[in-house]
């Protein structure tokens, strides 16, 4: 896995570097500045592939604990009638953890989630962009330690305004175990995602977001603030958005990480 963290690294810094160097003239202006507004919106009729890293540490009694995780977003708009829009995203993320306090030194798949939203295709008469639908946890992971050992459903939503080069919005869901392992503990958890991006021109931007999981069951919150850069290129005919900032966690489960760490994410676009 290693080798596997150093690889994922350098595709990620040397490709948009080669992408800065050669994107000048290769994306059209009119259409990136409607790209640029759709990737702040989580219900846009765009298809995206997001590949994101992100590390933990400082995790377990002695801090000694760390965490890498490798997540795969894939969105997929569907045109459902005249006037609305089925967006399908999946979360699918591969866990490398080593956390010496808890025994713990495993890798591999972690559940999956999945998240439909219907969402109509025009904004409402004062600019308001919304989406609502189910949230599906599936029982996916490789290793017990990896995952929750349940099947879960619930309700999730979107909500979001664009005004110039503004976007302010929030997406949140409630999640709870419809079946699974009896032995494990119950899920019931509370997600919330504020966030904010301006956007400087057609492909460069700043995004801050916090992202809040209360677990009802155990009692217990875990958040944290991430604050990137995004710009986006394009290397041959394919366009790209990259993605760099960092992590910070505000607030954790006991001897949960507490941490600040570089966040990356490179995301492939299919605009139609």
């Amino acid at each position: 896995m290693k080798l596997a963290r150093f690889l994922f690294l350098m595709m990620f810094l040397s490709t948009p570097i080669t992408g800065f160097a050669q994107d000048q003239d290769a994306v059209d202006p009119e259409a990136a500045a409607e790209l640029a507004k759709k990737l702040n919106n989580p219900v846009a009729s765009l298809i995206s592939v997001p590949l994101e890293y992100n590390k933990d540490s400082n995790i377990g009694p002695s801090e000694s604990g760390e965490v890498w995780t490798f997540k795969a977003s894939p969105v997929v708009p569907f045109d459902i009638s005249d006037d609305w829009n089925l967006i399908a995203r999946s979360i699918i993320t591969y866990v490398d953890q080593d956390i010496p306090d808890y025994g713990l030194n495993e890798s591999g798949l972690s559940d999956i989630a999945v998240q439909l939203f219907f969402s109509p295709k025009a904004p409402t008469a004062s600019g308001i962009i919304w989406g609502v639908g189910p949230i599906l946890l599936l029982d996916t992971a490789s290793e017990d330690s990896l995952g929750t050992g349940k099947w879960g459903a619930g309700p999730t939503g979107v909500i979001l305004k664009q005004m110039g080069p503004w976007t302010v919005g929030g997406l949140a869901y409630y999640l709870v175990d419809v079946g699974g392992d009896s032995d494990r503990a119950d899920v019931e958890q509370l997600f919330l995602q504020p966030f904010l991006s301006y956007n400087f021109d057609a492909k460069n931007s700043v995004t801050a977001q916090a992202e809040i999981t209360r677990d009802m069951e155990a009692d217990e919150t875990n958040a944290y603030f991430i604050g990137s850069y995004n710009r986006m290129f394009k290397l041959g005919n394919q366009l790209f958005q990259g993605r760099v900032g960092f992590r910070h966690w505000l607030d954790q489960a006991p001897d949960g990480p507490d941490s600040t760490e570089l966040m990356l994410r490179l995301t492939m676009l299919f605009p139609k």
